[in-house]
């Protein structure tokens, strides 16, 4: 009897778990499961030595006549019953080990280094220390309304939530990108809580009908899993900033969080307009030619029912430049129509440091105005010096101004704060490359990598690297993995002469030229420059610059066009950008 519970409770136990997983059902009913089923096995031992069954009923065993008891018959099938559970034990675990994998992913050295690094622990003196008391994780809000299309409203209430909470300076919260890397993923709330290095984590679920949404929100402490607060909140779509402001209100006291001011509030705006501010903004994070187009539709929907409504204005601006540098607009009309939209950005709230920094951007990349870009960053830095965007602006205008080390400090500045922010993590690659530091830059790639392995750009990035170590065969393999079609071609016509496949390189690069000069020019000079053809590559340069490029204002630090700084040409390039020289 003892075994025959077992082994019935290790499979209920097993069911229960997948079932249990795909609810995302908290852990604490699991284990008050497992309790339920270890406190049951002494209870049946107790039944199945103190009662017979008989075939008339259940007895106490001294009540039960010998000569009648069926104690054999029901021994027999008490024993077929546990050899057939025991023969679903094993089918399962055989389905589970050998039927249910995980996707294999192709891994490169690089990033086979960086997962090694990232897996050996710390040495310390005793116990690890613990992650601030006072931080938090807002992971993506479940979208569970009928409509599949309503995602990008439970995506954008959880980031909204999540800058709430961000400005509140007592509180330490993680970032987007590195909150949002666990999204569609079966989640352990402590493992996540390790990799982002935060001690909470706020989760929760969306149904949105018309007008109607159901929120459900839980604060956790990830050591142990206990819900610290949770809530539903069942309202009118008219209500949603109070909801925002409730929820970051109750995290604030939950944590007994001290403040020095109040509360942030939630900036109100119409509500028909946020959600489609909200639609924009997930139509964009998707990429692509269309969704740009689509998330630009939103935008202006949004600002024809509040033509007031800042950030509205400033994604419009963003989409818009994204736009130029795909190639999808042309420059001038690109970078036109991006100035104008900032521009009612800033005049609506001047001192908004997310709308100067994006100003700061176009001052810096689109228009070359090195001197007014700098007034802009210091200004949006005197506002808020730890926002993310404003450092990002910061060390962008470092970077183009040739002066790397400080670009380096703020984009260092960012990931002290967010060790996981994977455009920061980028970016920062991207300047030890410059800096010439190949083998650090290599090991960030990597870390990069192993948290998203189809980052757009990064395996084409380190394919350079390679390349520049005078490993062609690892840099072509090394662009087999990556997904940006663009980058991916760009990479192998670089990496063919190498090989020993000149013609090859030169009948695709005429193909890519055909297709993509209207935004490529820059990486075209960077290609016929790191092979010495110093005439196509001033050409392409020189083209670069009639179309006001966004990429050419990183001409002082590209790597690729390094055989160029000796020739006169490149002076009076730099003189005519106003770069310092």
């Amino acid at each position: 009897m003892g075994i025959a519970y077992v082994v019935v409770a290790w499979l209920v136990a097993q069911v229960l778990q997948l079932i249990f997983e795909s609810f995302g059902t908290p852990d604490w009913v699991m284990k008050t499961v497992l309790t339920l089923l270890a406190v049951g096995l002494p209870l049946a031992l107790f039944f199945a030595w103190a009662f017979e069954l008989t075939t008339e009923g259940i007895k106490r065993e001294q009540d039960v006549d010998r000569s009648k008891s069926i104690t054999t018959q029901t021994g027999k099938k008490l024993n077929l019953t546990i050899f057939f559970v025991m023969a679903l034990a094993l089918f399962y675990f055989a389905y589970d080990k050998y039927v249910i994998t995980e996707p294999t992913v192709a891994v490169t050295p690089a990033q086979e280094e960086a997962k090694a690094e990232m897996a050996v622990p710390q040495a310390t003196g005793g116990d690890a220390s613990p992650e601030p008391d006072k931080s938090i994780a807002v992971l993506p809000f479940v979208n569970m309304s009928s409509d599949e299309e309503q995602e990008y409203f439970s995506d954008g209430l959880s980031e909204e939530l999540l800058n709430l909470l961000a400005k509140i300076p007592e509180l330490k919260v993680a970032s987007r990108s590195s909150a949002f890397q666990f999204k569609g993923e079966k989640i352990d709330v402590t493992e996540v809580a390790r990799k982002l290095k935060v001690a909470h984590v706020l989760e929760g679920s969306v149904r949105k009908a018309g007008n109607q949404v159901r929120i459900t929100a839980q604060l956790i402490k990830a050591n142990d899993g206990y819900h610290m607060w949770s809530e539903t909140y069942d309202r009118s779509l008219e209500n949603i900033f109070a909801i925002q402001d409730e929820i970051s209100a109750a995290v604030v006291e939950a944590l007994k969080v001290e403040l020095l001011g109040e509360v942030p509030k939630s900036e109100v705006v119409n509500p028909e307009a946020y959600a489609l501010w909200l639609k924009g903004r997930f139509l964009y994070s998707k990429w692509g030619k269309e969704n740009f187009e689509e998330a630009i539709k939103a935008y202006k929907a949004a600002l024809e029912i509040d033509p007031k409504y800042v950030e509205a204005w400033a994604s419009l601006s963003i989409a818009y430049l994204t736009q130029t540098q795909s190639g999808y607009l042309g420059s001038t009309e690109g970078i036109g129509l991006a100035r104008e939209a900032i521009g009612k950005a800033a005049a609506i709230d001047p001192n908004r440091p997310s709308v100067l920094a994006r100003l700061a951007n176009i001052q810096n990349s689109f228009e070359w105005d090195w001197a007014g870009a700098d007034i802009t960053v210091q200004r949006a830095l005197e506002l808020d010096p730890n926002d993310s965007r404003v450092l990002g602006a910061a060390a962008t205008l470092a970077s183009n101004l040739g002066r790397e080390e400080e670009a380096l400090e703020f984009y260092q500045r960012v990931l002290d704060q967010e060790p996981l922010d994977l455009i920061n993590l980028y970016n920062k690659a991207a300047t030890l490359h410059r800096l010439g530091r190949l083998e650090d830059a290599l090991l960030i790639y990597g870390t990069l990598l192993s948290l998203n392995p189809e980052d757009w750009g990064s395996h084409t990035q380190v394919a350079i690297i390679l390349l520049q170590q005078e490993k062609p065969e690892q840099a072509w393999d090394e662009l087999e993995l990556e997904v940006d079609p663009q980058q991916q071609e760009l990479g192998r016509i670089l990496v063919l002469p190498a090989l020993g496949k000149q013609a090859e390189a030169e009948q695709r690069m005429d193909v890519f030229i055909e297709q993509h000069q209207s935004w490529a020019a820059f990486p075209i000079a960077g290609y016929y420059a790191w092979y010495g053809d110093k005439d196509s590559a001033f050409h392409w340069l020189d083209v670069a610059f009639q179309q006001h490029s966004g990429l050419l204002s990183a001409v002082l630090s590209e790597p690729l066009l390094a055989p160029l700084h000796d020739d006169p040409r490149w002076g009076d390039l730099i003189v005519r950008m106003n770069l310092p020289h």
